[in-house]
Parts: structure tokens; sequence; C-alpha cells
């Protein structure tokens, strides 16, 4: 097995990733077997992962489903076990501790087509704490699509504060009717 201390750390991948895209887009550019052989290889790695997970015990399918790379590579396969709205779902959860401490909320309201649905509310932020929900929102983007790029775009939804219905009870109502009709 490979030592861990090899592995690429994330920023050098994301900067491979981003020359990747360079060079495929090139690429699509003059089609031919330059292009077919990318397409051709990817499928035999789509395949391999697939395998590897058809293979895996549910706790290590649990670990590289949750690894961010990986994650991708099985969206990219159209092989990741987890549906997307679980996955987006779990993100959410794990921020709510978060934005509670900072005074707001987060509840998980779904997928639409290719858009998660996110309900703020309080904000997200007690006072003096600058950037407010804004920072709130981002790292919600964020997190969401991390885990489900698939997805095009998450909308967060800032809940309207409803001033709550003061409730009387008719006794007291009578009460007063009565008091008033005595003087």
């Amino acid at each position: 097995m490979a030592d861990a201390a090899v592995r690429l750390p994330d920023p050098v991948v994301e900067a491979r990733l981003a020359r990747l895209d360079e060079v495929l887009a090139g690429l699509e550019a003059m089609p031919g077997p330059a292009l077919e052989a990318v397409r051709l290889l990817t499928e035999v790695y789509g395949e391999a992962l697939a395998r590897v997970l058809d293979h895996a015990e549910e706790p290590l399918r649990a670990k590289l489903t949750e690894d961010e790379l990986l994650g991708h590579l099985l969206v990219l396969h159209d092989i990741h076990p987890e549906p997307v709205e679980s996955r987006a779902a779990r993100a959410v959860e794990r921020l709510r501790p978060a934005v509670r401490e900072r005074g707001g909320d987060l509840v998980w309201s779904g997928v639409d087509g290719q858009v998660a649905r996110v309900r703020l509310s309080g904000g997200g932020c007690g006072s003096g704490c600058g950037g407010g929900s804004a920072d709130v929102v981002e790292a919600v983007r964020a997190a969401v699509l991390a885990v489900a790029p698939e997805l095009e775009s998450v909308e967060v939804v800032t809940a309207e504060r409803k001033a709550t219905a003061a409730f009387v009870p008719l006794s007291t109502i009578k009460r007063r009717a009565v008091a008033q009709e005595a003087r």
C-alpha cells in the first residue's frame, strides 16, 4: 500500500484539475484520436471505480464516498451510491451548529431540479460579526456544492420573521366586558 505522505495536497490537486480543464478545452477544438483516448480512459477508470465500490464493505464504502475528490469522481462517472439530496442535506446539517451559535438556523428544504434549497432564519449571525448572513450563505453554497457538484446552484431563502399573534382567552375578554358594564 502506498504511503499517505506521497499523496498530493488538495491545492496541488486543484491546480492540476484546472490545468486539465485547459488541456481538455484545447483538445475539444481539434477532435481526433487524443480526445477519443481521453474519453476511453475516462470510461475505463469509471468502470474501475464502480468495481471498487462493488467490492467495498460498508465502512470503506462510506469513507470512499466522504472523500471530496473521490466523491467528485463518483459523481462524474454517475456511480455515487448516495443520492444527491442526502449528500446535500448532510452538508447543511454539518453547518447547522455553527449557524445556531451565531443566533440563526438552517433548515434543509430539498432539491428542485438542479437547485438545492435551504432556509436560513435569524440571519445566522449575532451582533458584531461583520459579514453576517452573507458569510453564512456563501458557506452553505460552498458546502453543498462540494458534496453535490452535479447541482447547478444553491438557493438560500431567508425566513421572514412573522409577528406572533397574541392569544387572549375568551374568558378574559368576557370578564373585561362585564367589568366595564358594571362601572
